[in-house]
């Protein structure tokens, strides 16, 4: 502080003569900053004139004030800039506090339709200087109002819900019906015949055969033969373009009432062994059968019958054979012969078919017992086609008339055979003529 002090120079006071000059008035060091005080107010003097504030309080707006009263040097520049910001702060702060006393404005959302799915929401701004008796009822209204669109929005919700609903169960009702007619057109029909060498054995597989092949795919033929695989038979059905199976029945002809009884067992074991899953029918090969007999037969569940027409051996009258039915559904059966009225259904072997996996499957069909499926040689004479329904199916109930009209006739037994007739080898004629006529 010594070296400061002897630095500089006294401060003349009035009066006095420095190195005899004559005596005048010389500004101190500070007489600059007081005379700009003077010229320029400081920005506390005029804060202090606006609010009226207190010389105390103008001291600290004086503090805070861009002008300062000192020298200027390089050290206090840095120390102002840190002022002016904090000064700025704090009149930015004062006018945020007089602009936050003013009076708020409220905005009032006012959902027209919340349910609605594309329906924007409005807004609009409401005024607080509005009474508040206005206010409060117009708020009540509005939310009445809101309360009832929510209300009528909910029910048509509701509505809409419904008949969505309801047009999706038609849908998956229609799928679902469309689906099973697709498939039943798919299904699988296992037609099972029966044969054995005799005359006119090649007229009936052969006719058989070229009505087989007019229906639609898919279509297995299982044919039967007797004893052995007669190349007649086997060259019958390679020629069919047809997809079989040729099976044998090795069952000893002296033990046998009746032989298609065990052929047909013979074709019934084959299918549960192998589990073939479709519409099983015993088509003889000596019967007349309409296509749409065969296309109707895909839409059979369980069990389903029709009438046949049958012709007596004496050929003076033709007899039906079968249900009476109402609609699809089995009321009665057609009665002939006083013989044969004991038999539980009045049904001819070729009148019937059934799913096949009621042999293999009976949990699926609730079958009360598990024995195996199979025509009986021991019944009498015309009671074979009885005696096997009642292993199917307990009562009508389980049955199914086709074409919802079982009078139509779709099946002919006729009687055609002639014991003049011969069987030729191979079906060939290897020897000429007895006769020879010249060509004239």
């Amino acid at each position: 502080m010594a070296s400061i002090r002897r630095t500089l120079s006294p401060v003349p006071r009035q009066g006095t003569l420095v190195t005899g000059e004559p005596e005048r008035s010389v500004p101190s060091p500070l007489a600059k900053s007081s005379s700009c005080t003077q010229s320029y107010p400081s920005t506390g003097g005029l804060l202090t004139s606006l609010f009226g504030l207190s010389d105390s309080h103008a001291l600290v707006f004086g503090v805070f004030s861009p002008r300062s009263s000192r020298p200027l040097d390089r050290s206090k520049q840095k120390g102002q800039v840190w002022r002016r910001a904090l000064f700025h702060f704090f009149i930015c702060f004062i006018v945020g506090f007089f602009i936050g006393l003013t009076p708020f404005i409220s905005v009032d959302f006012s959902y027209m339709n919340p349910i609605a799915k594309h329906q924007a929401f409005s807004f609009e701004l409401v005024s607080t200087v509005r009474d508040s008796s206005e206010r409060n009822v117009t708020s009540m209204r509005d939310i009445t109002g809101v309360e009832n669109n929510v209300t009528l929005d909910a029910q048509a919700l509701v509505q809409r819900q419904e008949r969505i609903e309801g047009n999706l169960d038609n849908a998956l009702t229609n799928r679902s019906l469309t689906q099973d007619i697709d498939l039943d057109s798919f299904k699988l029909l296992i037609v099972v015949t029966s044969t054995y060498a005799r005359p006119l054995q090649a007229y009936y597989l052969n006719r058989l055969a070229y009505t087989l092949k007019l229906v639609q795919p898919p279509l297995l033929w299982i044919v039967v033969d007797m004893t052995s695989q007669s190349e007649e038979t086997a060259d019958i059905l390679r020629r069919s373009s047809l997809m079989y199976r040729h099976l044998v029945c090795k069952k000893n002809l002296t033990d046998v009432k009746d032989r298609n009884v065990h052929q047909r067992n013979v074709a019934l074991s084959h299918i549960e062994t192998h589990h073939l899953d479709g519409i099983v029918y015993f088509a003889n090969e000596d019967n007349i059968y309409s296509i749409d007999l065969f296309e109707q037969m895909r839409h059979i569940r369980q069990f389903g019958t029709w009438t046949v027409a049958k012709q007596t051996w004496d050929k003076s009258r033709t007899l039906l054979e079968g249900p009476v039915c109402n609609g699809t559904l089995v009321i009665g059966w057609h009665l002939n012969g006083l013989s044969r009225r004991f038999r539980r259904f009045h049904a001819e072997i070729s009148g019937f078919a059934f799913n096949s996996t009621i042999l293999w499957d009976p949990k699926r069909w609730h079958r009360p017992t598990l024995e195996q499926i199979r025509q009986l040689d021991t019944v009498k004479d015309g009671f074979q086609a009885s005696s096997f329904i009642e292993q199917v199916v307990e009562d009508e109930s389980q049955m199914e008339g086709l074409l919802q009209d079982c009078s139509r006739i779709m099946v002919w037994e006729l009687n055609v055979e002639s014991s003049t007739s011969f069987y030729p080898q191979k079906w060939l004629m290897k020897n000429n003529l007895d006769v020879i006529a010249p060509l004239a």
